[in-house]
């Protein structure tokens, strides 16, 4: 069982949760939130909270929190991945697929992305079309791109 705790940011209301003292998922105010979840905030909770409202707000570059995401083992060298690509930076699914070892995996990851359960902090809003153009994300295509102008400011 996951404790969750939500909280208000510049990008909505989000929920973080985490099971043995490590961050499983991040919910958007969009998403259905999984019923087997206590409410209840947790000293790690509060220091995702704490280190995701420096990251909106400018300030946090890099996230130092321990992760459990959940997923194939695909998936889980996907959002490896994704974790290498530096704040400020983009890289297209055919690159990702790449750095995984399987050039012809472009859509295999984009359902990885997709299924990412800890958006932001696996920051799979750094990933995007081969053309330069925004694909989808949980929290929606204008958060997408909230984010990545805000890593633009540096």
């Amino acid at each position: 069982m996951n404790n969750i705790f939500f909280y208000q940011t510049a990008i909505g209301e989000i929920g973080i949760a985490e099971n043995r003292g490590c961050i499983t998922n991040i919910f958007f105010e969009n998403e259905q939130i999984p019923r087997n979840n206590i409410i209840y905030e947790t000293g790690i909770l509060k220091e995702a909270a704490r280190q995701l409202h420096g990251y909106l707000a400018g300030k946090l570059k890099e996230f130092d929190l321990p992760l459990a995401p959940s997923g194939t083992e695909f998936m889980l060298r996907v959002w490896k991945s994704l974790l290498n690509i530096p704040y400020g930076e983009t890289r297209s699914y055919q690159e990702i697929a790449q750095s995984v070892g399987n050039a012809k995996a472009s859509r295999a990851v984009g359902q990885a992305c997709n299924r990412n359960p800890i958006p932001i902090i696996i920051p799979c809003h750094r990933v995007i079309g081969a053309n330069g153009k925004l694909t989808g994300f949980g929290g929606g295509l204008d958060i997408k791109a909230r984010l990545l102008e805000l890593e633009k400011a540096k």
